[in-house]
């Protein structure tokens, strides 16, 4: 078992930048959790919960999902700080530890371009989202100038909407929504949102 880097980094993890980033992400997708008050949303992959906590107003429950402890350790320091009432933390590498709980709202952030492979993980979450459930993924759009061993370098849209359409997703909408400097490993690059209904 190798280490998890995102243990390592999680004590310098939010940045000014990363911050700037999630309140980016957080406007992109905030419209998407409206009329969500009776829902659950699960924030897979949430690090430090930067873009999941300024969504804990628009949804009845959050859940704060990630496969680093000292990540999550953040997250449960700002719920106990905040006095949020409505969160719920989940240690869990993904497809474990979450297999009979549901959700009506899966946001997955900077997530996918770590996850080898997309098309399993999207089964996944097809799985366990309820009926008419909306998956909502904020990725990068395919960069050739980034080459790393471990992480995709981003997707286009043609390759994201063909995987959510074989896993069964409908009504599936994708748009660049932000372009930035030095955001994607030290390149510029643009972030796309894509969402999807079961």
């Amino acid at each position: 078992m190798e280490p998890n880097v995102f243990d390592q980094i999680a004590n310098k993890y939010d940045t000014a930048e990363r911050k700037e980033l999630a309140q980016v992400i957080t406007s992109a997708i905030q419209n998407e959790c409206k009329d969500s008050q009776s829902k659950t949303l699960f924030d897979y992959g949430c690090g430090t919960g930067l873009v999941g906590f300024s969504l804990v107003s628009l949804v009845g429950r959050i859940v704060f999902i990630d496969s680093s402890e000292p990540m999550l350790d953040l997250v449960r320091e700002k719920i106990k700080k905040t006095n949020i009432t409505n969160a719920e933390v989940i240690h869990s590498n993904f497809l474990q530890n979450t297999k009979n709980k549901k959700a009506d709202l899966i946001l997955v952030s900077l997530v996918l371009l770590h996850i080898p492979d997309t098309k399993r993980i999207l089964n996944y979450f097809y799985e366990i989202l309820n009926p008419n459930g909306k998956l909502m993924i904020v990725d990068f759009d395919k960069n050739e100038r980034i080459n790393h061993p471990k992480v995709h370098n981003g997707f286009t849209n043609t390759e994201i909407r063909s995987l959510l359409t074989e896993v069964g997703f409908k009504n599936i909408e994708i748009r660049t929504f932000h372009h930035g400097k030095n955001i994607f490993m030290n390149e510029d690059a643009s972030l796309f949102l894509a969402t999807g209904e079961k």
